[in-house]
Order: C-alpha cells, then sequence, then structure tokens
C-alpha cells in the first residue's frame, strides 16, 4: 500500500508540476520575437514601442521593392576621378635621356640615385641607376648651349621643340630625340588586399584604376571587390567595381593622380552574423558585397532539424540613426525558400532562426526540474510493477 501511495503521489505531482512549466515557456532560454503584435501592413509603418525595431514579413512584394531601392541607389560621384587619358607630363625628379644626333659632344650626362621603396619600376633598390639630365625642383634643366630649360609641365614632345629652339642658334636644324628615362615625379600607393602593396610610379602608360591594382600583382583572394577607397586631395571616394561592371560602366575610366591612396579592403570587414538553431553558428564574409538568406543558410549547415523552427527565421538588420528592422520569413514552404535565395542581406546584418516550440519546452523542463521526465517515466514504470 505504501509503495502505491508513494507513486501515486510521485505522478500527482508531476501533473501539478506541468501546467507551471507551461507558464514559464515565456521565460524560455534564447530569443524570442513577437511577430504577431502587429498586422502584416502595420509592420512595414510604424515601429513597435519605443527603442523597438520595425517588424517586416519577406514576401515578394518585399523583395521586389529592395531590389528596386538598391538599383537606385546610384554610385558615390566619381566624376572627378573619371577622365581620358592624357600624355605624360615631365615634373620635377624625372630624369631625361636626351640625344643630338651627329654631336656625341653634346649627350653628357649625371648619374641619378635610385629611389627607394617604388614597387615594380626601374627605380627600385636593386635597379642600376638611371643615367640623363635630372629635372630639379625648379623644374628646370641644364643643357650645354641651351642653358636653362624649363621642362615641367611640358610632354615629351613640346621639351623636345623647346630644346631645339634653343639649341637652333648654335647647330643648324638639330635632329634631338628626348625621352623620360626614369619616372620619380608621380607615384601613387597601394594598400590592403593587393599581392604587392605599395608606390606605384605614373608613368608614360595612362595609370588606371585597374592599371595600378595589376602592376601591384592583382587581388588577393581576400578581397572585396565591392569596397575599393580612393583618397585624393583629402576626399576619399568609394568604388564598387562589381556594381559599376553590372552598370556597363569601365573601371578603366577612373585615372589615378599623384599622390592618390587606393585600399583594397577585405571580405572580413564586411560579414553577416548567423546563430540561433542552425547546424554551425558563424559569421560569414560576403562575396564582394553579396549574399542571399539562403546563402548564409547553407555556409552554416542549414537549420537544426532537431531544434530549429523554419518557419521562424529572422534578419536583424541596424540602420543609422534608427531603431533597425526584423524581417521575418517562413521558409517551410517551397515559395519560403525561394525568397530566401532572392533576399539580399547587408554587411553586419544577424540572421537568427528560432527554436521549434517543443525544443523550447524541453529546454524549460530541464532547467527548472531536471529530473522530472526521468521521474514520471519512472513513476509509470514501477506503479506497474507494485500494483
Amino acid at each position: 500500500m505504501y509503495s502505491f501511495l508513494s507513486a501515486r503521489q510521485k505522478r500527482w505531482g508531476v501533473v501539478m508540476v506541468m501546467p507551471v512549466l507551461a507558464a514559464c515557456s515565456t521565460i524560455a532560454p534564447g530569443m524570442h520575437f513577437d511577430s504577431g503584435s502587429v498586422s502584416a501592413d502595420e509592420s512595414t509603418q510604424k515601429v513597435i514601442g519605443a527603442n523597438k525595431p520595425t517588424m517586416k514579413t519577406i514576401t515578394p512584394e518585399l523583395v521586389k521593392f529592395e531590389r528596386e531601392q538598391r538599383d537606385k541607389q546610384s554610385l558615390q560621384d566619381i566624376s572627378k576621378l573619371v577622365k581620358g587619358p592624357t600624355p605624360y607630363s615631365i615634373q620635377g625628379g624625372d630624369i631625361l635621356a636626351i640625344t643630338v644626333w651627329d654631336h656625341p659632344e653634346l649627350s653628357g650626362a649625371v648619374t641619378s640615385a635610385p629611389i627607394q621603396g617604388v614597387v615594380g619600376s626601374e627605380n627600385s633598390s636593386t635597379a642600376t641607376p638611371a643615367t640623363g639630365f635630372v629635372v630639379d625642383h625648379d623644374g628646370v634643366i641644364q643643357y650645354p648651349y641651351a642653358g636653362s630649360l624649363k621642362v615641367a609641365g611640358l610632354t615629351e614632345g613640346e621639351a623636345k621643340n623647346a630644346l631645339a629652339i634653343k639649341l637652333g642658334r648654335y647647330i643648324n636644324k638639330p635632329n634631338i630625340t628626348l625621352r623620360v628615362e626614369s619616372y620619380r615625379s608621380k607615384r601613387v600607393y597601394l594598400d590592403g588586399e593587393v599581392k604587392q602593396p605599395g608606390l606605384q610610379p605614373i608613368t608614360d602608360v595612362p595609370m588606371t584604376l585597374m592599371e595600378a591594382v595589376n602592376r601591384a600583382g592583382g587581388f588577393l583572394p581576400t578581397a572585396d571587390q565591392s569596397q575599393l577607397a580612393v583618397t585624393r586631395d583629402g576626399i576619399t571616394y568609394k568604388v564598387n567595381l562589381v556594381q559599376m561592371m553590372e552598370r556597363g560602366v569601365n573601371p578603366g575610366t577612373i585615372m589615378l593622380a599623384n599622390g592618390d591612396v587606393v585600399r583594397v579592403l577585405s571580405r572580413d570587414e564586411s560579414k553577416i552574423f548567423v546563430s540561433g538553431e542552425v547546424l554551425q553558428p558563424r559569421s560569414l564574409p560576403m562575396h564582394n558585397g553579396r549574399m542571399t538568406l539562403n546563402e548564409a543558410l547553407g555556409e552554416s549547415g542549414g537549420i537544426n532539424p532537431q531544434t530549429g523552427d523554419d518557419r521562424q527565421v529572422y534578419v536583424v538588420r541596424n540602420a543609422a540613426n534608427k531603431d533597425g528592422v526584423v524581417y521575418h520569413l517562413d521558409t517551410h514552404t517551397p515559395a519560403g525558400l525561394s525568397l530566401a535565395e532572392e533576399f539580399e542581406l547587408k554587411p553586419k546584418d544577424v540572421v537568427y532562426v528560432d527554436a521549434a516550440p517543443l525544443a523550447t519546452w524541453h529546454r524549460v523542463i530541464s532547467l527548472i526540474l531536471p529530473a522530472a521526465l526521468t521521474q514520471a517515466v519512472g513513476v509509470g514504470t514501477t506503479s506497474g510493477v507494485t500494483r
């Protein structure tokens, strides 16, 4: 009798605890989203209370709207960077090679020291020092019979004609060859995710943005081609190569100038964070500024089939000077999976998969009464024996 009453008491104890556990499900571990507190129409128009994000349901209409907004976003005004190539103009520091044919006595030249730190040019520390006529800081060269000749700002052809006019006083119709032997006056600097960051001299080959990147050995695999920064005169211009090519704009039209600094950002600076009920919660670098919700879930191993609720997939997005937006998607249907593939994420987005109700209930029981289920099973087993 004692054993029967004891088992009966245990059974009633477990039964009495069940309503308490059900009430406690509201304090279950993990994140909770009350997507039903605002209607579908209101969710896109108002904020839920103070300091709470706006809730939006991911629908075909929302995906279309987001795509249109993204397409309307114009690139930063980079008109100051876009221009046609121009002939190289001589400046102070350049070394000129000058030959007056049939007059070898006028071919005397000086030897210059190599410039340090310039990558991929004849002026590297291991190169042979260049010989020729050095253009001083005033843009002037000293040449026999011609004396001081200002060549700064002139092209090779213009400098040759100016020298021919001066030598024409002493030599009948001088035949002159003038070219830049060493380019040392104009340089750009490349930094970030390129194989050989450093200085690159501007030569007679037009220094476009792509030319500078190629001279630096090209992009590293970790480079984000959607995030290039060109700094000129204290202003930084953001260049999205992927978006430019999608819109039919040739990146080769971006011309660099002396003193420009080009920085190629890393993919690690634009990440997506996936958490909740997925097999591998992790942070994911975007692919040149692009990643869909479906890709983020796939690269995280997918939704956990045992504990995840595929009807409760959320994207938390913070906006500048706003409370942010939380997007909700039901991926239980094929239509939901299709929307997940079309919905594009933004850097720093947080993808969260909520737990299934049964998994949440089980965790509450485990936290409050870890042995409750074990006792219930034990009571059911032993009661039959005692009877």
